[in-house]
């Protein structure tokens, strides 16, 4: 069980079992407020608009426990607030080597959601790192989300943040999000 109380981006929560997670979440940067984080706090916008992208996938959620008991891991790219709009691509690629030895964590993961550009950009880098080619092309998230990619033997998917004020709001991001939740938990079928 995940109890609120602050946590560092960078380390995975006491509470997570690396063996039992099969889908990661990587959104891009970490909230200006440290209890901001998915974490932290239940009634944070993080969590909020997160349950709300899973309740809108099907899945009967109402707090990070239940998230994680499906097997869910959420994370961020970028393990600072980003200042800004748009999280600069030096950030991204030096928060890259962070996320790629979180990553390494998890044996059993069978999909990876990308929710933002940032998220994909960090992914593209450890990939061009590792395999000397990017996971997933350049281009307009809603040209590319629905091809089929892989990094590493996990699928990937190219998604939308879901953490922003915004989300509630923008309805076909929300059905977007939705489909791509409902697209990683099929894999686990």
């Amino acid at each position: 069980m995940v109890e609120e109380g602050a946590i560092d981006g960078s380390e995975i929560p006491p509470q997570i079992v690396p063996q039992r997670v099969k889908i990661i979440m990587v959104c891009e940067a970490m909230p200006d407020k440290e209890q901001d984080y998915f974490y932290s706090s239940q009634d944070s916008l993080f969590m909020v608009n997160t349950v709300d992208a899973f309740r809108s996938a099907g899945q009967q959620v109402k707090d990070i426990n239940d998230i994680v008991e499906r097997g869910v891991y959420l994370t961020v790219a970028v393990k600072s607030p980003r200042e800004g709009q748009v999280v600069p691509a030096a950030v991204i690629e030096e928060n890259s080597y962070i996320l790629e030895e979180e990553l390494k964590q998890f044996p059993n993961v069978r999909a990876i959601l990308l929710m933002g550009d940032a998220a994909i950009k960090a992914i593209n880098y450890i990939s061009l790192r590792r395999n000397r080619m990017r996971a997933i092309p350049a281009g307009s998230t809603y040209k590319i989300r629905k091809g089929e990619f892989y990094f590493n033997g996990i699928r990937i998917f190219p998604s939308y943040l879901q953490t922003g004020k915004n989300f509630l709001i923008e309805k076909s991001k929300r059905a977007m999000v939705a489909e791509d939740i409902k697209h990683a938990f099929k894999l686990l079928a």
